[in-house]
This record gives structure tokens, C-alpha cells and sequence, in this order.
């Protein structure tokens, strides 16, 4: 399974955007995946996650300001971001774990600056 995460780009303060992660081969039906950034310079952080029996959870960097979406148990989703600040600036990377193996995809460049 190979794995892309797009949808990143240049946003101002306070402002939107959507990410999705794309995958190449069969995801499966019982998996994980998850939502990580990392900013320059410092370790890469989980961001939310989603089972796909449909609980959904997110790191206190996204609580009430992020939404991961599936749209069913074998779509990688998509992760809406809202009100973002400069310091969700990072790459943002998708991650999959199915069948006893971890999948990660490339990263999406996140900048928020005015």
C-alpha cells in the first residue's frame, strides 16, 4: 500500500483547509489511520486517529479545531482543519496500520502565515 497525503498550501491565520490521503492497493477492512505533523525542528506529533470500526480521536493540538473524515472503513479520509494558526505549521503526513504493518505516505506542506 502506498500512501499521499495532498491538499496542503499557504493559509492566512485563522483560516481553512482540507487534506486528503490517497492510497495505491487494498487498504483493508480492520485498519488504523492516522493524521501526524511535523514542524521544522522538532518531532513528529500525532495529530488524530481514526479505527475503522468508526471511533475517531484526536491529540489536544486538534480538539475542536480539526475533523477526520472516512468516508468508509477502507478510505484513507480526509482531514479538515479550521482555524489554523501559525504554529500548525509543519508537514502534515497520513499513516496507515493494517495487517500488522505501517504504512506511511508523504507529507503535505501546512504553512499558516500572514
Amino acid at each position: 500500500v502506498q500512501l499521499q497525503a495532498s491538499g496542503g498550501g499557504l493559509v492566512q491565520p485563522g483560516g481553512s483547509l482540507r487534506l486528503s490521503c490517497t492510497a495505491s492497493g487494498a487498504v483493508g477492512s480492520y485498519n488504523v489511520m492516522e493524521w501526524h505533523r511535523q514542524a521544522s525542528g522538532k518531532q513528529r506529533e500525532l495529530v488524530a486517529r481514526s479505527f475503522s470500526g468508526g471511533a475517531t480521536t484526536y491529540a489536544d493540538i486538534a480538539k475542536g479545531r480539526f475533523t477526520f473524515s472516512r468516508d468508509t472503513a477502507t478510505d484513507p479520509g480526509y482531514l479538515q482543519m479550521t482555524s489554523l494558526q501559525p504554529e500548525d505549521t509543519a508537514v502534515y503526513y497520513c499513516y496507515l496500520y493494517v495487517r500488522g504493518r505501517q504504512y506511511w505516505g508523504q507529507g503535505t506542506q501546512v504553512t499558516v502565515s500572514s
